[in-house]
């Protein structure tokens, strides 16, 4: 089953779950006990768990204590088959309800428990075991965005037409999924100082990577990668037999689908290019000192340099209300699509990859139109305000996206603002959804999700560190 069909089928359920529980208040105020229990969770961190005592001590509002409870710990409790092979450890990371491994959802999921390895030498390993699978999965096909657990296993898309092999959950060629993989990887080894994931099968997985953005750029011809699928959805396959609609060879990287799993609409698509950027330069520099590689590292900076220039041409639009700006994607012929999508990468998230400051002028520009009517995804109701995606259904709001807005937030009341938000949209679960209805967080998709359990749980952790006064009472 499919992210799409998930949608369909959580919102349905989630809103007869709800209907007529008049309790539902009372139920919220009782903080039930929804976490797994410890004898059926995955994984335990000592780290993680101390983590979670501290914050009881530090969060003064009763319920936003409750919720980093359940969400913190959520990937390690549900979603993660620890192993070895061949003697080296290997992490499978399921991404909630959908039995498969994303390589963004997998670094993302583990991503805010980074700062905890350096005390948790079993979570230390479980981190190394995701870069070791990814690398295998790069390996595999680097053209792939989801992936079983088994090399055998055929799923449900094994018709798509592409080069579909077993082993694949979906063949959609997304940017990010490659960044994301590298994004992991440096900052584990900035973090550990360890180096033993860096090995040869790694690197050949990295040279794969650079091999697959430069034929994405199609300079010369469209490159090996096509993909369609019978579908009623048509976010779900690709206009112009299978390879998109038409780019100029401008520098940027074509990204057939979005982080959101839907075709582009304008290949280009700018987050996951400022993205590459930020990771080819992060590819280099390892490879430059983990495994001396002269042609990779320095094609690595040229290409890095190359996106740049060409973002800095092409991706920036002026707005007559807002000025110059991010487009989502363009086609380097001068087409523009002015909108965000609530899935990272995106232009609200921008500063949170490093792709540049929150003070950069252009930025600044791009976050209000984000956050603005004009954005026609950003939905405002009864119950909240933020950016929705194509992905769902029109007024639904991702939680990631309220998340994100004040994850790159530097105003202590927008920061509040958000928080208070997520804990009053998480419709009595403890635990946030993919997206909820503005006027009815009831009404939600995708109750076990857990990518945007685990960023609430770093949001919480970044505030406590940096404005901690804003969780000194009760929200």
């Amino acid at each position: 089953m499919n992210r799409r069909q998930f949608i369909q089928q959580s919102a349905g359920a989630s809103a007869g779950l709800l209907a007529g529980q008049s309790l539902w208040a009372a139920q919220v105020m009782a903080f039930p006990v929804v976490r797994t229990v410890a004898a059926k969770r995955n994984f335990t961190s000592s780290a993680v768990e101390q983590t979670i005592e501290r914050m009881h001590k530090t969060i003064k509002d009763p319920e936003l204590a409750w919720l980093f409870e359940n969400c913190f710990p959520n990937t390690l409790d549900t979603t993660v088959q620890v192993g070895t092979t061949n003697g080296q450890p290997d992490t499978f990371v399921i991404t909630g309800d959908i039995d498969a491994m994303w390589l963004r959802d997998s670094t993302a999921q583990v991503w805010p428990y980074l700062p905890l390895t350096k005390q948790d030498q079993p979570l230390r390993q479980l981190i190394a075991g995701v870069i070791r699978r990814q690398s295998l999965c790069i390996r595999r096909d680097p053209y792939a965005n989801a992936f079983y657990a088994d090399a055998t296993k055929e799923g449900e898309w094994k018709k798509d037409v592409t080069d579909m092999k077993p082993g694949l959950h979906e063949r959609k060629w997304e940017l990010d999924s490659l960044c994301y993989a590298i994004r992991l990887g440096y900052h584990y080894w900035k973090t550990t100082g360890d180096t033993s994931p860096f090995d040869a099968d790694w690197l050949q997985a990295m040279q794969l990577v650079l091999k697959t953005c430069r034929e994405q750029q199609r300079k010369t011809n469209r490159g090996p990668y096509h993909f369609s699928r019978n579908t009623a959805w048509s976010t779900d396959t690709v206009p112009g037999d299978g390879y998109g609609n038409p780019t100029r060879p401008v520098g940027l990287i074509n990204s057939t689908f979005r982080p959101s799993d839907d075709a582009t609409i304008f290949p280009f698509y700018v987050p996951s290019n400022w993205f590459a950027v930020v990771s080819l330069r992060q590819l280099a520099t390892m490879v430059e000192q983990l495994r001396p590689t002269p042609a990779l590292s320095t094609d690595c900076r040229a290409l890095a340099d190359e996106v740049e220039r060409a973002l800095k041409q092409y991706a920036v639009y002026t707005h007559p209300k807002y000025g110059k700006m991010y487009a989502l994607e363009v086609d380097g012929y001068g087409n523009h699509l002015l909108q965000d999508d609530a899935n990272v990468p995106n232009l609200l998230g921008l500063p949170y990859l490093g792709a540049m400051p929150a003070s950069d002028p252009v930025y600044r520009n791009t976050r209000r139109f984000v956050l603005s009517p004009d954005n026609p995804y950003f939905f405002k109701g009864k119950a909240a305000e933020g950016v929705g995606s194509p992905h769902t259904l029109v007024n639904n709001i991702w939680t990631m996206s309220l998340t994100m807005r004040a994850l790159t937030s530097t105003d202590d009341q927008e920061i509040l603002s958000q928080l208070r938000l997520l804990k009053t949209t998480h419709a009595g679960t403890g635990f946030m959804h993919e997206s909820f209805n503005q006027d009815d967080p009831a009404k939600f998709t995708r109750k076990w999700f857990a990518w945007a359990n685990t960023l609430f749980g770093e949001l919480v952790l970044k505030v406590a560190n940096e404005r901690p006064h804003l969780l000194s009472k009760p929200l």
